[in-house]
């Protein structure tokens, strides 16, 4: 169980921070720039849950949950280390993966096929959900990088691959079922 009973410590005043298995790096290193951006993404999702009701507000919550398993998991490296450490790293599971694309799939049945890129907008969801999108979408780029220079869990960058998907679909779904999406005209403006 956690238990914050002092907010401040300052021992991140000199532009380093502990990571979980408490090596200090610095606050702009990558590892720290990935679950950040994760922790971003969570806080666009409250914004987005702001504006949802019944099960998309129950997904939505979910989701969050799993946003802060995804930002344990990316604050601890070296998952060798795993098996020795006094207590087991949280780390994203396949399952969790696999519920994405259930919940993708069941969205996505009813809802007519795209025939135009869609602009974000709409609905006020549907507006939150294509935010959540594009964060999650930069959150996974920065995973990506990290994963290049440093060992990740597999499943965290399936997570997020999903995970913009999944606000994609949402964000349709908010959108009336699709009828409401704000369609792009190409060349409109010329």
């Amino acid at each position: 169980m956690v238990v914050l009973n002092k907010i401040y410590t300052k021992t991140g005043d000199q532009g380093q921070t502990a990571l979980g298995n408490g090596e200090r790096v610095a606050k702009h290193s990558a590892r720290v720039s990935a679950y950040g951006t994760v922790d971003e993404t969570n806080a666009t999702v409250g914004l987005a849950r702001l504006h949802a009701e019944g099960e998309m507000d129950a997904r939505l919550a979910a989701i969050q949950n799993d946003l802060f398993d995804l930002g344990a998991d990316l604050c601890r490296p070296d998952m060798a280390a795993d098996a020795e450490a006094e207590y087991p790293p949280l780390r994203m599971a396949p399952a969790q993966v696999e519920r994405l694309e259930a919940e993708i799939d069941a969205m996505n049945g009813p809802l007519e096929p795209l025939r135009s890129f869609i602009l974000p907008g709409g609905s006020p969801l549907a507006a939150h959900l294509h935010l959540c999108r594009t964060v999650s979408r930069r959150a996974e780029r920065l995973v990506v990088e990290l994963a290049a220079e440093e060992e990740v869990n597999p499943a965290a960058k399936l997570y997020l691959n999903r995970l913009s998907d999944w606000f994609f679909v949402a964000a349709r779904v908010a959108n009336d079922d699709g009828r409401a999406d704000v369609l792009w005209v190409p060349g409109a403006n010329r």
